[in-house]
């Protein structure tokens, strides 16, 4: 496994947004001071012209327009829109989880369309982490070692494993907890879990369905801290969709689906 700061891919042209509509609309990214420069920004993600349509008998419904995107190595982006906007279905396409009705998606330089299930599983395997607003953390199972999960399903030894893990959880606030089981945590606690878990075989990308949705505004902010430490730290890419508008505010850009097509959102 490679460094998580190190990530493979070209650059790519973009506007400033960080959208490749070639959009002229002026946007100065919040400075957040982080460690990498821009030289050593890489391409993490990009989609070009994506477009997702369902048939519902007679009926076509288009859901995504004509999404273009670039992300590169720590970068923290929030996409907000509606329920029913299509968030979801634009981080399943991200996520490769769920294949485009045109256009394609670029992970790490790799057309996932172009790869066989095997390839793809091994590139998303290595590249991408997921977080969702429930934490799906094992209950018989201590928060170290459902952060070890991933490494042991990959055939590392458990030991080892155990041993990779324990630094992504003392990453996220929790070594402490590090023999407790996810009754025994809080739920920010287990979310935090969730999210070292995410970040266990150093992807380049971790995309977030909101994250933050069934925990109060204290912990929130906590969590919101500790994507930004960790964007700046370890150089890796957040996609965090969210409907709280006071969490997306802190994110470097901010992107809306709305009626299928995604826009910069300047003012919340």
């Amino acid at each position: 496994m490679s460094n998580a700061g190190g990530i493979k891919g070209s650059m790519v042209s973009t506007g400033r947004n960080g959208l490749m509509d070639h959009s002229d609309a002026g946007f100065t990214r919040k400075e957040l001071g982080r460690n990498l420069t821009a030289q050593s920004k890489r391409a993490v993600l990009t989609c070009e012209a994506l477009t997702k349509a369902y048939q519902a008998g007679p009926e076509k419904i288009q859901v995504l327009q004509n999404i273009n995107l670039a992300v590169s190595s720590g970068d923290w982006i929030a996409v907000v829109g509606s329920s029913g906007s299509g968030k979801s279905t634009l981080l399943n396409l991200v996520g490769t989880l769920d294949n485009p009705t045109s256009g394609r998606v670029l992970l790490a330089g790799q057309d996932v369309q172009k790869l066989k299930p095997n390839a793809l599983d091994r590139l998303r395997n290595r590249h991408l982490g997921f977080v969702y607003q429930f934490h799906h953390l094992l209950p018989e199972f201590t928060a170290l070692d459902n952060v070890a999960m991933p490494l042991m399903i990959s055939g590392i030894r458990r030991a080892k494993a155990r041993l990779a893990a324990s630094p992504w959880l003392e990453a996220v606030g929790l070594s402490h907890r590090a023999a407790h089981k996810p009754a025994e945590l809080s739920g920010g606690e287990r979310q935090r879990a969730a999210i070292a878990r995410a970040l266990v075989m150093k992807p380049d990308l971790v995309l977030m369905d909101e994250p933050t949705g069934n925990l109060d505004r204290h912990t929130a902010l906590a969590i919101q801290a500790l994507i930004h430490n960790l964007s700046q730290e370890h150089g890796i890419a957040f996609i965090v969709v969210t409907h709280d508008l006071a969490f997306a505010q802190q994110a470097q850009r901010v992107l809306e689906l709305n009626e299928g097509r995604l826009t910069l959102r300047t003012e919340l």
